[in-house]
C-alpha cells in the first residue's frame, strides 16, 4: 500500500464520512479512493445533506456527462478531514452551509481562487472577494409565532424578544447551535460586542425552556403552546406547510412568520456556498459545477426542492415562499463570520444562553 493510500484510508476511518454516489457507475466507489485527475468527473465534499443537491447534481451531469462523486459530513468534519489529508485530498469543490465554515476554509487555506465570466456575474455580497467561494442559497433567520396570540406588530424586531415584554415565552436552540452562533457574529460585527451581549442577555432571561432540539423542535413547541415566539430559519415552517403530513400542517395552522427588523438592519440572511478545493485535481470540471451551482436553473430545482431563497436573479419562487415578499437583508460582511464566531460563544456563555 502506498503512502497516499495509507493516508486516505487512516483519514477517512478517523472522519466516519457518509460517501454517496451520484452516478449509477460510481455507487460502490469512495470519492477519495482515487486521486488522480479524470476527464468525466468532479469528487465533492459537502456539508449539506438534502436530496435538492442529489437533484441538482443529477442534473449537471444530464448536461455536461460529468459525474459527481460526495463525500457528506459536518461542516467541522470536512474542514478538519481537509485539513488532515492536505495534498492528498481528493475535493475538487468543497460545498457548505454557512457562511462561518467558508470563513474557516478560507482561513486554513483549504480552497483556492476560482474564475470566470460566469462567477464574475454573483453580487459582491455573495461571493469571497477572492473568488475562493460563491453564494448559491439563502437561509433568512425569522420569528416564529403562535398565531392568534402574540400580535406580529409587537416582534417587528429581534430585539423584541429580549424585552421583558416575553419572558417566559421565547423558545430557542442551544448557543452552539451554527444558526445562532452566526446570528450573533453579525450582530457582533454590527452593534458590537456590548450591545450583543445585552441582546443576549436579554433573551437567555426569557425563555420558556432550556435551550434545546432542532429549529422544527422549535416550531412544534410553539404549536403546542411552550412557548409564543421562536427563532429559526425561513424554510422550516414551509417544510411543514408542504408536508405530506397532516399533522405538519396541522402544527403550520398554528403558527406564522416575521421577517424581523424590515425599519432596522434587515433580517439576519446566511448563505450556503461552494468553493474550489486547494488541491483540485479535476480543475475545469469543478469550475464548471461551480458556475452551474450559480445559475438560476440550478437554484430552481434546490429552492423548490429545500424551500431556500436563491441569489441568482430569474427563479420562480414556490407560492409558499414567494408569501414571505420582498423583504431588506441584513448587510454584513461574510467573511467576518468564523472570525466572530468564538466570541459569539463567548458572549453567550457570559449571557447564559446554555
Amino acid at each position: 500500500m502506498t503512502l497516499r493510500s495509507r493516508l486516505f484510508t487512516a483519514f477517512a476511518a478517523a472522519a466516519a464520512l457518509a460517501v454517496v454516489a451520484c452516478s449509477p457507475a460510481e455507487k460502490a466507489k469512495d470519492a477519495g479512493a482515487d486521486t488522480s485527475a479524470e476527464t468525466n468527473a468532479v469528487n465533492v465534499y459537502s456539508s449539506r445533506h438534502y436530496d435538492s443537491d442529489t437533484a441538482v447534481f443529477a442534473a449537471f451531469t444530464a448536461k455536461t456527462g460529468i459525474d459527481v462523486r460526495v463525500v457528506q459530513a459536518e461542516g467541522n468534519q470536512l474542514l478538519e478531514r481537509l485539513k488532515a489529508e492536505g495534498e492528498y485530498a481528493n475535493a475538487d469543490v468543497v460545498i457548505t452551509v454557512d457562511a462561518g465554515n467558508l470563513d474557516r476554509l478560507v482561513e486554513a487555506n483549504l480552497l483556492q481562487p476560482a474564475t470566470s465570466a460566469a462567477l464574475d456575474g454573483v453580487p459582491a455580497q455573495f461571493r469571497d472577494p477572492q473568488n475562493r467561494w460563491f453564494g448559491f442559497l439563502k437561509r433568512a433567520r425569522v420569528i416564529i409565532y403562535a398565531r392568534g396570540v402574540v400580535d406580529p406588530a409587537q416582534i417587528a424586531s429581534m430585539d423584541a424578544l429580549a424585552t421583558p415584554a416575553f419572558k417566559g415565552k421565547v423558545c430557542a436552540r442551544t448557543s452552539t447551535n451554527l444558526y445562532n452562533l452566526s446570528m450573533m457574529a453579525a450582530r457582533i460585527e454590527r452593534d458590537g460586542p456590548e450591545k450583543s451581549l445585552a441582546w443576549a442577555r436579554g433573551i437567555a432571561g426569557n425563555f420558556a425552556r432550556q435551550p434545546q432540539g432542532s429549529d422544527s423542535d422549535q416550531l412544534r413547541a410553539v404549536a403546542a403552546g411552550q412557548c409564543q415566539v421562536a427563532i429559526a430559519n425561513h424554510y422550516y415552517l414551509i417544510r411543514f406547510r408542504r408536508s405530506a403530513d397532516p399533522s405538519d400542517r396541522a402544527i403550520a395552522e398554528k403558527l406564522d412568520v416575521v421577517l424581523p427588523d424590515q425599519a432596522g438592519a434587515g433580517t439576519h440572511v446566511n448563505i450556503s456556498g461552494a468553493g474550489l478545493a486547494a488541491h483540485a485535481r479535476n480543475r475545469a470540471n469543478a469550475i464548471k459545477l461551480i458556475e452551474f451551482l450559480t445559475t438560476a436553473e440550478a437554484q430552481q430545482i434546490m429552492s423548490d426542492k429545500n424551500n431556500e431563497l436563491p441569489v441568482a436573479s430569474g427563479v420562480t419562487l414556490s407560492p409558499e415562499l414567494a408569501a414571505l415578499g420582498a423583504f431588506k437583508e441584513e448587510v454584513v460582511d461574510y467573511g467576518t463570520f468564523g472570525e466572530r464566531q468564538p466570541e459569539a460563544q463567548r458572549l453567550f456563555d457570559e449571557a447564559g444562553w446554555k
